[in-house]
């Protein structure tokens, strides 16, 4: 498959009837592939392949348009490890890199194809829930199970491929909990801005309440 860019012109006759074309095609593959690349590093994490900060705030606005064009209620999720820093300290940077694209990976498969899930920086990752239900509380009671899911899933052992001194591979097991903070949102609720702030508040509560909890912001 190759791109190609296609200039052309009509060719009239004399009662201005289009009687053909006539042009020039140069192939664009190298700069398509380059554009795809360039949005990619713009718009994505380089190591977990999810929406970046800049991309999740656009679909965290596009959420907040589509509840206020037909009244349904989303959610936000921000979502930190509990314990990743131990597993940085004990076996590096290489090996946390390996859990983060396993997290994200178990993110992707716990939400709906029109539900986004970001990586914020470090071991945090947001996860916006798209049109849930009209009325509130129908639409806390969803975000609630899928949290748990979420829980859920992160809980299992991670196997992870580790080098020894002698650069021979073995395998590890981690667990690895999350705190989970969610807001329930309407297009009323403040900016994008505002909505991943009580988040992010929701989630340090549910990190005083003991670590592998959820918590729901309270306006």
């Amino acid at each position: 498959l190759i791109w190609g860019e296609i200039l052309s012109k009509p060719e009239r006759n004399k009662k201005g009837e289009i009687i053909g074309y006539h042009g020039i095609t140069r192939e664009m593959t190298e700069q398509k592939l380059l554009q795809e690349q360039i949005e990619r590093l713009a718009f994505y994490d380089v190591l977990t392949k999810l929406p970046n900060r800049l991309l999740l705030m656009e679909r965290l606005s596009q959420a907040r348009l589509n509840s206020k064009r037909q009244h349904y209620f989303s959610a936000v999720m921000f979502l930190d490890l509990d314990n990743f820093k131990s597993l940085n300290d004990t076996y590096g940077h290489s090996v946390g890199d390996l859990l983060l694209c396993q997290v994200a990976d178990r993110l992707k498969q716990c939400v709906r194809e029109v539900d986004t899930v970001a990586r914020f920086g470090g071991d945090e990752f947001v996860v916006v829930l798209n049109t849930l239900d009209k009325d509130k509380e129908t639409s806390e009671q969803y975000a609630r199970s899928v949290a748990e899911k979420i829980s859920q899933s992160l809980c299992a052992f991670y196997t992870l491929s580790v080098k020894n001194e002698n650069e021979q591979e073995h395998c590890v097991e981690h667990q690895c909990t999350a705190s989970i903070g969610i807001v329930i949102f309407d297009a009323k609720e403040g900016s994008e801005d505002d909505l991943l702030k009580y988040a992010d508040t929701a989630m340090y509560q549910a990190k005083e309440a003991g670590k592998n909890t959820i918590c729901l912001w309270e306006y």
